[in-house]
């Protein structure tokens, strides 16, 4: 049951945050869409889809939710600087209520390698491992995430709250992601700071879990990709952001009270 509850959603513009922010509405909840539109260099690798989706305006989105009678606000912000975390708590908490429901989506999306290459395997641009990669990557998908539930965590048992839901979106292996290795690194740091909430916080009536979603069509998979996954056995195909929203969603509601402290793994 998610009615009358808050959900903070980051990365809510586009793709699995676009499409969770509308499931979640529609069963009830108030959203806060988080989000930051970007304006990427041209990428012969980069379908123009993506380009699209990732300078959309999360208010688009928001829009889309109220035309249907639910509860919305779109709010520009960009995790990399720290003290917009508690601006989007403060927004929530005065457009709607405390925030109940945590989905960690937002991503820094960039490639990077240790191998002396240009491009990826679908043609993307590729480029080495930096400190500035290292820094933009951690600082969105790990040191944000973290930030984020530690701002979740102290609101919560300031106002002695017994119930709540955090969800992170990871990717990559144990075993690491090449072609996007500080992605992969990120989201490991990310996936363990969510079991760690999902332990310190059992106690309030939290539960934390991670999902890992299968390849989907946020606006990057070109017919290339699903011919590959076509004949990978991991994958039933590819995935579209409302499958993963569905999951999420299942998380959230009173069907999932008992699973915590997991990375489940769509296929």
């Amino acid at each position: 049951m998610t009615d009358s509850r808050t959900a903070l959603i980051t990365g809510a513009n586009h793709g699995i945050g676009a499409a969770t922010a509308e499931r979640l509405a529609a069963d009830g909840c108030a959203v806060i869409l988080a989000f930051l539109a970007l304006e990427e260099p041209d990428d012969p690798g980069t379908p123009e889809k993506l380009r699209v989706n990732h300078r959309q305006n999360g208010s688009l989105v928001a829009e889309r939710i109220r035309r249907r009678g639910g509860k919305a606000l779109a709010i520009s912000a960009d995790l990399l600087d720290e003290t917009q975390i508690p601006r989007l708590f403060d927004a929530a908490e005065q457009a709607f209520g405390p925030v109940d429901i945590l989905v960690n989506n937002a991503t820094a999306s960039l490639s990077d390698t240790f191998q002396a290459q240009s491009r990826d395997w679908i043609g993307r641009a590729l480029s080495p491992v930096t400190a500035a990669t290292f820094d933009r990557q951690f600082g969105v998908d790990a040191r944000a995430g973290a930030l984020l539930i530690a701002e979740f965590a102290a609101r919560l048992q300031q106002r002695q709250g017994s119930w709540g839901r955090i969800i992170s979106l990871t990717s990559g292996g144990e075993k690491g992601f090449p072609q996007e290795v500080s992605y992969g690194a990120a989201k490991a740091a990310l996936v363990n700071y969510t079991l760690s909430a999902s332990l310190e916080l059992s106690d309030f009536g939290v539960t934390a879990n991670a999902v890992h979603p299968p390849i989907t069509d946020t606006g990057w998979v070109t017919d290339d990709v699903r011919a590959a996954i076509a004949k990978d056995p991991h994958f039933f195909s590819v995935a579209e952001p409302n499958d993963v929203a569905e999951v999420i969603a299942f998380l959230v509601s009173d069907a999932g009270r008992r699973v915590t402290g997991n990375i489940i793994r769509m296929g």
